[in-house]
């Protein structure tokens, strides 16, 4: 089991190609509300209710703590996205749920600001991420999930490499309701290098 705050720190940033990832610190505060709120209404459809106070500095206190905390207990992997060129916040993405034993699995989840959405980002920070997570962390299958009506999503997760599994009725609530979804899975062996078709998005 990697523990994170013996492991997890010297693995840290996690490099992709013209992007960085790393955890989530008290000094991106500003920057993540700031991109938050603009893209309120873009994320909007695809994510959960945000609660009352979710873009307070409490309410991210929070969050950067027990992102730390499921990292340390193996339990999660919650990273901010960066473009390199100027350290600007583009995003994020996690890896919950993680499954050891038989499994060894966990489920992506990723959330792009409205300004860099369709540019590829995101494409490049789920392949460098997936690949710290099968090569550092010693994962054998990533989960995903997307609403059936969320093209760029599924378009993404192909690009890097996941399959289309099955089809979930009512599988999470989202702004609201609960909604079908779409279940993908890529195994270590399913990775689109670099270079190689459907690598680079369109």
């Amino acid at each position: 089991m990697a523990i994170f705050g013996v492991l997890g720190r010297r693995d840290m940033p996690i490099q992709g190609e013209g992007v960085y990832m790393r955890p989530s610190e008290m000094r991106d505060y500003l920057e993540w509300a700031s991109l938050r709120e603009q893209s309120r209404a873009f994320l909007t459809p695809w994510e959960p209710i945000w609660p009352s106070d979710d873009l307070t500095r409490a309410s991210f206190r929070y969050r950067v703590r027990r992102h730390a905390e499921e990292m340390a207990r193996d339990e999660a992997y919650s990273f901010f996205v960066f473009r390199e060129e100027d350290d600007v916040l583009l995003g994020g993405l996690s890896f919950g749920y993680v499954r050891r034993g038989v499994s060894q699995a966990a489920t992506l989840g990723y959330w792009m600001g409205e300004p860099f959405a369709g540019k590829g980002y995101m494409t490049r920070a789920a392949r460098a991420a997936c690949a710290y997570i099968f090569e550092k962390q010693g994962l054998h299958r990533i989960e995903a999930a997307c609403l059936p009506n969320n093209e760029p999503s599924k378009r993404l997760l192909e690009r890097v490499g996941f399959k289309q599994e099955g089809y979930a009725r009512s599988y999470l609530a989202i702004n609201g309701q609960w909604r079908d979804h779409l279940l993908f899975a890529m195994l270590e062996s399913d990775r689109v290098p670099p270079g190689k078709p459907g690598a680079t998005p369109p």
